[in-house]
């Protein structure tokens, strides 16, 4: 063993191992011998211990648990993967872009982003794939192999975890949650794309412009839309489609398919949302109450409506992008973002909106309405979501946790925003000067910089911010109020910022240094009034 001895030698491939047990073992993967058995679900196992852990997804037994957060797992290395959460380990980084990784696998599968390898093709159509996984999946629609069959509905799949998944339809089982909101998820892929919302992560992007999506297929979407090609044609009319759902629906037009069937009278529909709005004809109140969910209407065509939840149809698309919408009023608000039109306009300052709601929303700045009243502070607000937000402070609730720092926060949105001090990402980016903010508020904020805007206006001298806060300060001029206090010499002061600056005359600081000479002062303020000494300038002319 210390020698590093191997007298037993593989007849196959020559490989050399110093146990005459390790050598056994190792020849099963050549003979595709696998002696043991589950008693479970029939599936073979080439050693005994892989059969035990095989076991734990039956017995739902978990033994490998996490010290840190009790997480439990059914295997070793699944432990070892999840604690590098916790430690933000990672060790394996990417030459190309610097992104790093917990395991080498994934950085090896990362690579092929990169070289555009894809090493595994189908001996049937030679389309090859970066991995072998997807290969696999891939050579099952030549096969037609459907081996694995529901036992609620007998529809056949070719993969056991395709099965697992469409079960989830009829137990309505979603064993995912999301860590940011809570919603559940039948299958661990689809949790990893709805993160994509919180974590603004946009993996997919385009070789000729740069420009990134969050799933793969909007991508695909966008490639389509920037060549103009459209590759699926309809046959019967030649109208042709970018996305080939959209041509499937389109074909029903001329063939007259009804595939979707009542289960209380037969007759066909062809669409799944025309069949949820004929199973109201066998309730017993149509005309009002949602059969799915038991939602109850006012008006039928509300109903009518409400059902596209439940069908995921989105059958009002737009001939610009193709996007697909549920409702047509939907559609018709969507086409104004291809039209730059801006219907709606404000009669005080003429600003105008491409919504109806932003119009209304906006209204209140003037008015100074504030409908949404606290009941418990009476505080009031512009709109109902502000009040909602508010609500939570009384309660001291703060749902929205962040994974990193564990700080939390009241609003979903702000656990966003807050996310990006941790990613480093600024989205949002001033078209005068190119400076980048991680908040499409602060950017608005810092446009007024550029327009000399001032929308807040003092009511005593009339004199005009360009930020609320700073109005805040100043109207303390007014009400002598001065919270700021200085611990040292007990000096108050109107704004945080003169406290801050006052400090320094105690602590003798001085973090503004002029570039020329080296002078340091404790103001900005007196460093631009001492930068005149050098230019010959005068700060103050009469």
């Amino acid at each position: 063993m210390h020698t590093e001895e191997k007298p037993f030698a593989c007849d196959f491939c020559y490989k050399a191992f110093s146990q005459k047990s390790t050598l056994k073992r190792h020849l099963q993967t050549h003979t595709k011998e696998k002696p043991f058995d589950c008693y479970f679900c029939n599936e073979a196992f080439y050693r005994k211990d892989c059969l035990r852990t095989h076991l734990f997804v039956h017995t739902k037994e978990k033994p490998f648990v996490c010290d840190v957060c009790n997480k439990g797992f059914s295997r070793k290395p699944h432990l070892k993967s999840h604690l590098l959460v916790h430690t933000r380990e990672k060790t394996f980084v990417c030459v190309v872009c610097n992104k790093e990784f917990s395991q080498k696998t994934n950085l090896k599968k990362h690579l092929l982003v990169h070289t555009k390898e894809k090493p595994f093709a189908c001996d049937f159509c030679y389309k090859a794939f970066s991995q072998k996984s997807t290969l696999k999946t891939h050579l099952q629609t030549h096969t037609k192999d459907k081996s694995f069959t529901c036992n609620f509905c007998n529809e056949a799949f070719s993969q056991k975890s395709t099965l697992k998944t469409h079960l989830q339809t009829h137990t309505k089982e979603r064993p995912f949650p999301c860590p940011f909101c809570n919603k559940m998820f039948p299958v661990k892929w689809s949790l990893k794309t709805h993160l994509r919302m919180h974590t603004k992560e946009r993996p997919f992007a385009c070789d000729s412009c740069n420009k990134a999506f969050s799933h793969m297929h909007h991508l695909k979407i966008h490639l389509l839309m920037d060549r103009n090609e459209r590759p699926f044609a309809c046959d019967f009319c030649t109208k042709a489609f970018s996305q080939k759902c959209n041509l499937k629906r389109h074909f029903l037009k001329h063939t007259g398919e009804k595939p979707f069937s009542c289960h209380v009278c037969g007759s066909a529909c062809s669409s799944k949302h025309k069949l949820l709005i004929h199973l109201q004809v066998h309730s017993n109140q149509q005309d009002s109450v949602c059969r799915e969910c038991g939602k109850s209407f006012s008006k039928r065509k509300y109903l009518i409506r409400h059902l596209r939840v439940h069908s995921d149809e989105k059958a009002f698309i737009c001939n610009i992008c193709e996007k697909s919408f549920r409702d047509a009023h939907y559609l018709q608000s969507h086409f104004r973002t291809h039209s730059n039109e801006k219907p709606y306009t404000c009669d005080i300052c003429g600003k105008a909106f491409t919504y109806n709601q932003n119009l209304k929303r906006h209204s209140h700045t003037h008015t100074k309405e504030k409908p949404y009243v606290c009941e418990i502070c009476n505080k009031s607000f512009t709109q109902s979501g502000t009040l909602k937000s508010h609500l939570l402070i009384h309660s001291n609730e703060q749902p929205y946790v962040c994974e990193v720092c564990g700080k939390a926060f009241i609003q979903r949105c702000r656990l966003n925003t807050h996310l990006r001090i941790h990613t480093k990402e600024n989205p949002y980016i001033c078209e005068v000067c190119n400076k980048a903010f991680n908040e499409n508020q602060t950017l608005k904020k810092h446009m007024r910089v550029h327009t000399k805007e001032k929308p807040y206006v003092c009511e005593v001298c009339s004199k005009a911010f360009n930020q609320g806060h700073h109005l805040k300060g100043h109207l303390r001029v007014h009400s002598k109020e001065a919270p700021y206090v200085c611990e040292v010499c007990s000096r108050a002061f109107t704004q945080k910022g003169n406290l801050k600056c006052h400090l320094r005359t105690h602590t003798e600081e001085k973090p503004y240094v002029c570039e020329i000479c080296g002078k340091s002062f404790t103001a900005k303020g007196n460093l631009t009034s001492h930068s005149f000494v050098h230019t010959n300038e005068k700060s103050y002319s009469c």
